[in-house]
């Protein structure tokens, strides 16, 4: 156990040293406050063209122009599926008295965690991820490591529970900075103003049944543990090819290829039902509490953590194999 923990201890000091949890909050405090302030204009942009930041006002307007979308010629058959359960979505939320994007610092949190989690975050994971192994490697100080009489498995578990650390404090990173930032700028008040999930979806149409109103922080939480989820699959995969791949530059390369083709198949999705099993495609995960359409049949939430966790297993199952069998010397 002592051997095993200064191994951590070795693990997170060489992270320290490498400064790239440094980095991830650079960039951070760089593209954060770039979103708030593109949020901001957004939301006086549409107050001068509606004349009212009546949320009620933009949220009909907002009815309106999805309907009159509908009516136009050309768009596909998903898309106008989408239009609708969006439109049916706005319309419960009109009934109920509920403002969905209450301005301030929490709506902030919430909406920031759900678009980012299927790029933004692996993004950031892999910048940690990637070079685990695959650095130790380019510049030879795997050699001395190996050298010492420790169990191999031992070694590289040590580095995957660095990894382990490292994504919960990137999340928890994440909802601090977001929360302050966007709090300086608009306000820190709206923790507890409801918020609508449970949305269900059958046969093409909005089951309003099965909603629940849960306040925004407990909302936060949820989003927030599926953003965790995703950062360790997407950690784990980053995990493994930085073990079966020597330079660090090609590692990332490769899954940021993996999260781009899983941006681009879901244009496919419909056209082509295998995509539904490839692990980019199914990082959008608050999508479920959101209850905005899957783009391929049969999806859910239970099926999409279902797939991503094969992939992570297989994952580091074949992380560790390679390991402690391939000559790391060379």
């Amino acid at each position: 156990m002592m051997e095993f923990s200064r191994l951590l201890l070795n693990e997170m000091e060489k992270l320290y040293k490498k400064k790239r949890l440094a980095a991830i909050i650079l960039i951070l405090l760089v593209l954060i406050p770039i979103f708030i302030y593109a949020q901001d204009a957004q939301m006086k942009q549409r107050e001068k063209r509606l004349g009212t930041n009546d949320w009620r006002i933009v949220l009909q307007q907002s009815i309106i122009d999805s309907q009159n979308r509908l009516q136009s010629s050309g768009i596909p058959e998903e898309w106008k599926n989408q239009l609708t359960i969006m439109i049916d979505q706005q319309q419960y939320y009109l009934d109920h008295d509920i403002n969905p994007n209450s301005p301030g610092a929490p709506t902030f949190v919430r909406e920031f965690l759900s678009e980012g989690i299927a790029m933004f975050i692996p993004l950031l994971v892999m910048i940690i991820a990637i070079d685990l192994v695959s650095g130790e490697r380019s510049d030879g100080t795997i050699k001395i490591l190996l050298t010492r009489p420790i169990k191999r498995w031992k070694i590289l578990l040590s580095k995957y529970v660095t990894l382990l650390l490292s994504v919960s404090l990137i999340i928890l990173l994440v909802l601090i900075m977001s929360y302050l930032l966007a709090g300086m700028f608009f306000h820190f008040d709206g923790l507890k103003i409801p918020v609508a999930t449970g949305f269900a979806i059958e046969n093409g149409a909005l089951v309003t049944e099965s909603i629940k109103l849960v306040p925004q922080w407990q909302y936060i939480l949820m989003i927030a543990g599926l953003a965790w989820f995703v950062g360790v699959i997407t950690g784990t995969i980053s995990f493994m090819v930085s073990v079966l791949v020597r330079n660090t530059s090609i590692g990332m390369g490769i899954m940021f290829a993996a999260l781009i083709a899983g941006a681009i198949l879901k244009g496919f999705a419909s056209a082509w039902a295998g995509a539904k099993y490839i692990f980019s495609v199914n990082l959008d995960l608050t999508d479920y509490l959101s209850g905005n359409l899957p783009m391929v049949e049969g999806l859910s939430l239970d099926f999409s953590i279902m797939i991503l966790a094969i992939w992570g297993i297989a994952a580091l199952c074949v992380a560790f194999v390679v390991f402690t069998r391939q000559d790391m010397f060379s």
